[in-house]
């Protein structure tokens, strides 16, 4: 009876640990998605900020600066729910405005042309990389999250459920021919 009793606890206390060990790698990977997330609205911003300073900077041709900066502007003040299609929109004003390269070498010829060109190239080069961190981080989350013992025993405690950040980050080809 006392063996029997000692087994019992035995597969109690590991059954405990591995519910531990799971609701604590859970929670890593809520940590990692908060830090890429992060990490996203920072390269986000500074796309969009790079955008609006060339838009602004009376480089590109009026009607370019005019959809660019509307783009730049409507991305960095969009609430929550709309971002994902307020920068899939300055992805494609991006791609409008430096679809020739022409529209890029006369940008690079222009006086302080050449550094804000390098800049828009490096941000929007990094969108696309810290989008995939961000959503490699939710696809981990929610395969766990899915498990039956972490539904059952409740180990995401009230965290809500990690989303995906889907937008249109293709960058202009243009810009990109010359960077590579």
């Amino acid at each position: 009876m006392t063996t029997t009793l000692i087994w019992i606890a035995v597969a109690l206390v590991a059954i405990g640990l591995y519910l531990s060990w799971t609701a604590g790698r859970l929670d890593r990977l809520h940590a990692r998605i908060d830090a890429a997330r992060a990490a996203l609205d920072a390269q986000l911003l500074r796309r969009a900020s790079v955008a609006q300073e060339l838009a602004t900077s009376g480089v590109l041709d009026p009607a370019a600066s005019i959809v660019l900066y509307e783009a730049a502007h409507a991305a960095r003040q969009a609430e929550e729910e709309q971002r994902e299609v307020a920068e899939s929109e300055l992805s494609q004003a991006l791609r409008a405005v430096f679809a020739e390269p022409a529209q890029v070498e006369a940008v690079r010829e222009a006086p302080g042309g050449e550094e804000a060109a390098r800049e828009l190239t490096e941000a929007v080069r990094r969108v696309p990389m810290a989008r995939r961190f961000h959503n490699d981080a939710v696809r981990a989350a929610r395969a766990l999250r899915r498990h039956r013992k972490v539904r059952w025993f409740r180990l995401a405690g009230h965290a809500p459920f990690p989303l995906a950040f889907e937008m249109d980050d293709e960058p202009p080809a243009a810009l990109m021919e010359r960077a590579a």
